[in-house]
């Protein structure tokens, strides 16, 4: 009986682990979404990531990779069908996150490993994740956005 007990407390642990992370797994599948159409498409690599990201962070490996995976895809779908429809849709989920710094810290890094995924970041992406620190209150000093090489690149080709 001890061991049935056991296993049901564990069970109820974990179900509250993941409806507690809920919000912070759409707010960041949303955030992803955002920077991976910010050049009007979403590449293979860019997938690729978010998937990793799935299996690794511990915040979401709680979930099955595939819910996570289709709820990046309803976001960049969303954005990239009605990129103003889009975007206020996925800004509200990732109002979720706003207010815990720790989190929108984190969600932050997230996105921009999705941005660095095609090997190089794109301005664009860098101006994507400048607006999710705007949209979260987080300062993006502190993240490298500034990179003036590639601002100078972008520039020139």
């Amino acid at each position: 009986m001890a061991g049935f007990l056991s296993t049901l407390k564990g069970m109820y642990q974990a179900q509250m682990e993941r409806h507690h992370n809920q919000p912070f797994l759409k707010a960041t599948m949303a955030a992803c979404a955002m920077v991976a159409t910010a050049d009007g498409n979403v590449s293979f690599s860019e997938q690729v990531r978010v998937d990793q990201i799935l299996q690794t962070l511990d915040a979401l490996k709680i979930y099955d990779p595939h819910e996570g995976v289709n709820l990046f895809r309803e976001y960049s779908e969303a954005i990239l069908e009605d990129p103003k429809v889009g975007h206020r849709k996925a800004a509200k989920a990732i109002d979720a996150v706003k207010g815990d710094p720790e989190r929108s810290a984190l969600m932050i890094r997230i996105c921009l490993a999705v941005a660095e995924s095609n090997g190089e970041t794109k301005l664009v992406d860098q101006i994507e994740v400048v607006t999710l620190c705007s949209i979260l209150g987080v300062d993006p000093t502190g993240f490298d956005l500034y990179d003036k090489d590639l601002l100078f690149k972008d520039k020139e080709g």
